[in-house]
């Protein structure tokens, strides 16, 4: 199945350049306009007083601990073969000299529109868009199969889910234990 995807996926590069075009900005650029966003999303004065450098330290602690640790620990236990290695298929991007599973970018951004979603609904869900598209690109453009996507978002989620339960838990204890 996971062959199968893949295959229905990356066989649509090299049809359009347009869509070539699409897919390597959205696999290689697309992440670093939408750190940018968040970033300015948080930072821009708004209605209600939030805290905002808690909720962007919120999100990228966890998209920190979804890439580097978690899909870390996963490809160190099982180092899966990226598909340009394995098979004849369309690369629109550099090669990649890491293991594949699971998609280091799908954790790190969807951890991210984890947080993002929890704190501002709307922005959340065109977050978790961006998130995958990225993450699709990364099939179309040949350097990952789509369970390494599935699995790098289900990490992904994961880990901002913990993460703000873990700060919330460790906030409130922080905020109980100040003396009066």
């Amino acid at each position: 199945m996971d062959y199968f995807l893949f295959q229905k996926i990356n066989n649509l590069a090299g049809q359009y350049a347009w869509l070539d075009n699409l897919a390597v900005f959205s696999a290689k650029y697309l992440g670093y306009i939408l750190v940018a966003l968040i970033i300015l999303l948080f930072y821009l004065p708004a209605g209600r007083q939030v805290n905002k450098w808690k909720i962007i330290f919120q999100a990228f602690l966890a998209s920190f601990i979804a890439r580097f640790a978690v899909v870390e620990l996963i490809r160190w236990l099982w180092p899966r073969p990226r598909p340009f290695i394995e098979n004849h298929i369309n690369l629109l991007i550099d090669k990649v000299n890491q293991a594949s599973f699971p998609s280091g970018h799908a954790a790190f951004f969807f951890a991210l529109s984890f947080v993002v979603y929890k704190y501002n609904k709307k922005a959340g869900i065109w977050v978790f868009i961006a998130s995958f598209l990225i993450s699709i690109a990364r099939v179309f453009a040949g350097v990952h199969w789509p369970s390494d996507i599935l699995a790098g978002a289900i990490v992904g989620v994961i880990s901002g889910w913990l993460t703000i339960i873990f700060l919330q838990r460790f906030f409130s204890i922080a905020k109980k234990s100040q003396p009066l």
